[in-house]
């Protein structure tokens, strides 16, 4: 019943949809260039042969299939591989980052006449879907029309769980057209499998298989020579409300900690003059990247509010502190700090990466915080304590690749029959 009536609202309500798209690209939240891809009508022809089709929602997920796609590519030179994601910036990391047989574009809002032209333009014969993103129309049609569909690093938080017992129709109804749900997680397994996956299995975390964010040589190097060792640490992937008190801790150890700088990249880059405005009471200096401040000795805050940079200020910082997770939010991603070598500090609200977090902690390969007054007393202890960092770096790096191989060799092994069957098909059809 709830699904007859998302489809007969996502239908009829066409020219509403389309007008929040566009009001959507006049606040720049939409790429001007690629706007139809939203509607799908396709930017480019669909290539010969078998067609592997990836989606990402956002910037993280997108990262963490980079690997997967790196392996198709190396291992079924007869495959393309379409990738899509929904996020500008997301779209940017992935349209410098793929290339050859491996290309992106905007993944179709899920309204059933826009899903149907995008698949009958792409006609995939695989479909890999990653995380928690379950959009009704896209998934029922392509298990309607027979084209195998796997999940992938499937993730059903405390919250999403409890919210799909409200609608267990919609949701058996979603994932019935899965022909497999591979979760983070056991217990991602086990509650896809509650929730109506017809098989559910585990083969590991992707996200401890992505590789490491990358960095443009010659501007690191510049920003490497404008820090000059001073010790820095970096608030990475903020939002509302943490950037105050980064900025609050830093007045207060600048004091102790000779030539301080901070760093502050917003998850949400346009919040940039916001923020700015929002720091300028406390009475700190803030230079911001995005209006071409330039990072020197006078740099108390380093402002990062660009998009597709958080690797270049991993790399500067002593310290990582993740954000999202001062506030009930639910965390970012403790691994990225983690493999380039970071001391990595996060607050309580880690509910995104539950298992993760625990394990980095059991590992010694970061430490949480419990409040504003917890994360200043451990960012001194770091940044006046080399040895101590340098222990706490090392594990984090060891630990997010430690297991990296292992689960992408599982999961291609499990991909393989799927993998076979789709370029037999693609062959038939030739």
């Amino acid at each position: 019943m709830l699904f007859g009536l998302y489809r007969a609202l996502t239908t009829l309500g066409g020219p509403l949809i389309e007008r929040h798209l566009r009001r959507r690209l006049a606040r720049g939240k939409e790429d001007r260039d690629r706007f139809p891809e939203r509607m799908g009508v396709a930017g480019r022809p669909r290539p010969e042969g078998a067609l592997a089709w990836l989606h990402a929602a956002s910037v993280g997920e997108a990262l963490s299939i980079l690997v997967v796609v790196d392996r198709l590519l190396a291992e079924r030179p007869d495959l393309s591989v379409l990738v899509t994601t929904g996020t500008v910036t997301s779209a940017r990391i992935m349209t410098d980052r793929l290339g050859g047989r491996a290309f992106h574009q905007y993944h179709t809002v899920d309204r059933l006449p826009w899903v149907r032209r995008f698949l009958d333009h792409w006609r995939p014969d695989l479909v890999l879907w990653t995380e928690s993103e379950f959009w009704p129309n896209s998934l029922a049609e392509i298990g309607d029309r027979g084209i195998p569909l796997i999940l992938l690093n499937g993730r059903v938080s405390d919250r999403s769980f409890r919210r799909w017992k409200l609608w267990p129709g919609l949701i058996r109804r979603v994932l019935g057209a899965f022909t497999l749900c591979l979760g983070q997680t056991g217990e991602d397994r086990d509650r896809l499998a509650r929730m109506g996956a017809a098989r559910a299995e585990c083969v590991g975390n992707l996200k401890m298989a992505a590789p490491p964010l990358p960095a443009p040589p010659d501007e690191l190097d510049a920003l490497r020579a404008a820090v000059a060792g001073r010790p820095a640490w970096v608030a990475a992937s903020t939002h509302a409300g943490e950037e105050r008190i980064a900025a609050r801790i830093h007045l207060r150890l600048a004091e102790r900690v000779p030539g301080l700088l901070t760093l502050i990249v917003p998850r949400h880059p346009p919040r940039g003059p916001e923020i700015a405005l929002e720091l300028e009471p406390l009475g700190v200096t803030v230079a911001r990247r995005a209006a071409g401040a330039p990072l020197d000795g006078g740099s108390g805050i380093y402002l990062a509010d660009t998009m597709g940079e958080l690797g270049l200020f991993f790399r500067l910082a002593d310290v990582a502190f993740m954000g999202k997770s001062l506030v009930p939010l639910g965390g970012q991603n403790p691994l990225e700090p983690a493999r380039l070598g970071c001391a990595v500090l996060f607050g309580p609200f880690m509910g995104n990466f539950t298992e993760i977090a625990a394990r980095m902690l059991i590992a010694g390969a970061a430490r949480e915080v419990a409040d504003e007054e917890d994360l200043e007393r451990l960012l001194l202890a770091l940044l006046t304590n080399p040895s101590q960092r340098e222990r706490m770096a090392e594990a984090a790096r060891a630990f997010a690749t430690s297991e990296a191989e292992g689960v992408t060799d599982r999961l291609m092994d499990l991909l393989a029959p799927f993998l076979d069957a789709a370029q037999e098909a693609a062959r038939a059809r030739s």
